[in-house]
């Protein structure tokens, strides 16, 4: 792939700098990332590149096959190889027409087999390319943000099928319904749409009761989810320069795409990364995580703010201590993910390409580190924690134990695509990461959990609702 050359010097070479919006196809992949890290904003600013992921988990995972972890070690090549060839025969089976789409929050939408989204589009009217992008966007953000690890014992029932579904599928289905409902917007004359004040007004017990949330029929981490949509509406009433006046997700597409795009030919072009950056910059401040560069000092001591105390624009999110993990001034000893917002990301490709906008570097992004990918590796004896007790005890999101195997998952996972490619005899641009995991690892990683646990992950977490 080419992109057009300028002086940017915030893209490394995989393209996963951070860019400012509206950058469309102005990338030049040869220059190195730079930031004075020795300041709170250059720091969190390489800590939100997937370079810095990518970077700090690999160095993870050769420590780990040095032997130095105290966590786990790393099975013979055998079983990653073993694991390939799973990956590749469960999406033999999913998609046996060839075609694999991108593992996005869409996939979830056709759960059961129907496509909701036309009848969206349906009622979407009149609406041009712009427009639809924008609901599309607005839906997907706010699914994506509610997508996280609904417990073993939550369903929902869909009132128009009868279906049941369950955990990502079933909280998939419920967000459309909430949506198509209203649920998220401030204008009754426009319901499907979200807005800054209808998010800002969501009360628990309302969204409890789109999900379908009884003492029977409980959701992990529902205040949580509540929490986090209204952080999602005050987040983007502060940026009405991103999110408009009437603060929609939607607007992140005139944001990176500018005021006069798509046009075509050409049709506008921007990177996977830009929009991960642009999501990471302006909706970090959202994760009720209290972890913030500006609370950490170059020697990896507590500065005396304290955690979480200086500017919401320098948060984290999903970024955590490890000991082991090494990096320049204020980044040093952090170990980033932005599993939720790579998520996002990944679910934002669709709308942006069904508008005519070309996205590019489809492959800068990373692994997803949750229950489904991290799960099939240690199922399938890939990463194996050293104590068969760690299995049994319960962890929370920042422990050092869950931060590792995170890590271990995203390094290993970019060692894994390769090998389902050469299984399926696909190229690297014919199978992008973006489509191995769809057919792919979660799918695998999901089928191993049911035939071992039924179901469940192999690990136990403390889950908030806006982490896994």
């Amino acid at each position: 792939m080419t992109t057009s050359r300028n002086s940017d010097p915030d893209m490394p070479v995989d393209g996963s700098g951070s860019l400012p919006p509206g950058g469309a196809g102005k990338v030049d992949p040869s220059i190195e990332f730079t930031a004075d890290t020795a300041h709170p904003a250059g720091a969190a600013s390489l800590l939100r590149t997937t370079a810095a992921i990518r970077q700090r988990a690999g160095a993870l995972l050769a420590r780990a096959r040095r032997g130095e972890s105290q966590w786990f070690r790393i099975g013979e090549d055998d079983k990653l190889e073993d694991a390939a060839r799973n990956v590749a025969e469960v999406t033999r089976e999913r998609y046996p027409w060839d075609t694999i789409p991108y593992h996005s929050r869409w996939r979830h939408f056709e759960a059961g087999g129907i496509n909701r989204i036309e009848e969206l589009d349906t009622l979407l009217g009149e609406a041009d390319a712009r427009q639809r992008a924008r609901a599309h966007i607005d839906l997907v953000l706010v699914s994506v943000l509610l997508d996280a690890g609904a417990g073993p014992d939550w369903h929902y029932t869909e009132a128009a099928t009868g279906e049941r579904f369950t955990r990502s599928e079933g909280l998939a289905v419920a967000s459309y319904h909430a949506f198509m409902g209203g649920l998220f917007s401030s204008d009754p004359d426009h319901p499907y749409q979200v807005d800054a004040a209808g998010l800002r007004g969501l009360v628990t017990d309302r969204l409890g009761d789109a999900f379908q949330v009884s003492e029977a029929n409980p959701l992990v981490g529902l205040a949580g989810r509540a929490t986090l949509l209204r952080r999602l509406g005050e987040a983007m009433n502060e940026q009405p320069e991103t999110f408009g006046d009437e603060g929609r997700p939607g607007r992140l597409f005139d944001a990176l795409v500018g005021p006069y795009g798509p046009a075509a030919p050409p049709t506008a072009e921007i990177t996977a990364h830009q929009i991960l950056s642009l999501l990471l910059d302006t909706l970090s401040r959202i994760w009720p995580s209290a972890n913030s560069v500006d609370s950490i000092a170059a020697d990896g001591s507590d500065s005396p703010g304290g955690i979480g105390s200086g500017d919401p624009a320098l948060a984290l999110g999903d970024c955590w201590r490890h000991s082991a993990v090494s990096g320049p001034g204020l980044t040093n000893g952090w170990m980033p993910f932005h599993k939720l917002s790579q998520w996002l990301t990944y679910s934002l490709l669709e709308p942006f390409e069904w508008a005519g906008v070309k996205v590019r570097h489809l492959d800068a992004l990373t692994a997803l580190p949750e229950y489904r990918n991290g799960g099939l590796l240690i199922d399938s004896g890939v990463i194996v924690p050293k104590d068969p007790a760690f299995l049994t005890r319960r962890w929370k999101a920042g422990d050092e134990f869950i931060v590792e195997w995170r890590a271990l998952t995203v390094a290993l996972l970019d060692e894994l695509a390769p090998r389902v490619r050469k299984v399926l005899d696909r190229t690297e641009e014919e199978l992008p990461l973006a489509c191995v995991l769809e057919g792919g690892t979660w799918a695998a990683g999901r089928a191993l959990a049911q035939r071992l646990r039924n179901g469940a992950p192999p690990l136990l977490i403390e889950s908030d609702g806006t982490v896994f």
